[in-house]
């Protein structure tokens, strides 16, 4: 039985983003879980490439990134359902970041999209096989 689901969405991802949030709900509603949605930007604030943006760039990019993950959970889950998900938007190395939140969170379950495995995901390894390889909790994997 689960208390608090972690889903983690690619909002550019259009293609399994829907199959994998619906997933998670029905997941959550299964054991009246909590259900918090999380994505990940990367973080471009240490490196040489943080000079190229403005001085608020990130602040503005979360901003941005929050009203979209909560205009497309309400879009995909309804109104009613969006209103008790937690919205959470990180910065950094996905898997990193989706493990984090996850152990912040006392998560008993996440659930992440995979899509096909391409030659450099065999090489370099995709973030669906680094969260499940490096998890503390179950992972629920959506094709």
């Amino acid at each position: 039985m689960s208390k608090t689901i972690l889903c983690a969405v690619d909002l550019g991802n259009a293609e399994i983003l829907n199959k994998v949030l619906v997933q998670a709900a029905k997941l959550a509603d299964l054991d009246d879980a909590q259900l918090d949605v999380v994505t990940v930007l990367p973080d471009f604030g240490e490196s040489w490439v943080s000079g190229f943006f403005e001085e608020h760039h990130h602040e503005k990019a979360v901003k941005e990134t929050s009203a979209r993950l909560r205009e497309v959970c309400e879009n995909m889950l309804g109104s009613e359902r969006n209103a008790k998900v937690r919205h959470l938007v990180a910065t950094g190395t996905a898997y990193q970041e989706i493990l984090k939140t996850a152990k912040t969170a006392g998560s008993d379950l996440i659930v992440i999209g995979a899509h096909k495995p391409d030659l450099q995901d065999y090489l370099l390894g995709p973030n669906a096989a680094r969260v499940v390889r490096h998890s503390a909790c179950s992972v629920f994997v959506v094709r």
